[in-house]
């Protein structure tokens, strides 16, 4: 589970579509991906006309304990055979205080049938061996650049993109303009309208 290859799904993807001219955006671990796919060799010349990143920045890092923790959780989760997202949610409490972050956490979850308790949809244990890697990116600074129109929207309350972090994104995209929403890192939750319009007026530029 690595950037490269998923910007290789990606571009997999678009080919088997004969797709060209395209806008991508990703968010946070999504908003790596589409900056991977962005500053791929292998990217068609015609492919991408707009990147849009949300609340991402391209630079290396290492990953927070809070990610991996929430694995423990989930894997608590399928260990108890909990029965309901009640159930499973009580789990989750004591790795995530975030309501919001839990909820978004167990949308990977299958419901339960008469005879199989809940469990998630992505193995856990490939998760877990490939967590560390989400801090990762595939180009250093200064390796690759993408010279196209790119917009990155942050989060005013999220720390992901951050004054240490944008001048490393302009040296991928040297074409690049940051709009700033008043929000948290879900962005596109918390200021749904607002964000829309963000990115509608962006692809829509000429």
């Amino acid at each position: 589970m690595d950037y490269g290859s998923m910007a290789a799904d990606v571009l997999t993807f678009c080919d088997t579509h004969s797709l060209k001219n395209i806008s991508l955006l990703g968010h946070s671990m999504g908003g790596k991906v589409v900056a991977a796919v962005a500053l791929s060799p292998s990217l068609p010349s015609d492919l991408l006309s707009r990147l849009i990143l949300v609340d991402m920045s391209p630079a290396k890092g290492p990953i927070s304990t809070e990610f991996q923790s929430y694995v423990v959780g989930m894997k608590e989760i399928e260990a108890r055979h909990t029965k309901s997202r009640k159930e499973a949610d009580e789990v989750l409490q004591d790795y995530e205080k975030d309501l919001g972050v839990r909820q978004f956490l167990l949308t990977n979850l299958i419901p339960a049938s008469p005879s199989v308790p809940q469990r998630f949809r992505i193995p856990l244990d490939y998760l877990e061996q490939g967590i560390k890697g989400l801090g990762d990116f595939p180009y250093d600074s200064g390796e690759r650049t993408w010279d196209g129109k790119t917009l990155i929207i942050k989060g005013s309350k999220s720390k992901y993109v951050n004054r240490r972090n944008i001048p490393i994104a302009q040296q991928y995209f040297p074409n690049m303009k940051l709009e700033t929403l008043e929000a948290g890192h879900w962005v596109h939750a918390e200021q749904t309208t607002d964000f829309v319009k963000v990115v509608t007026d962006f692809i829509k530029e000429h």
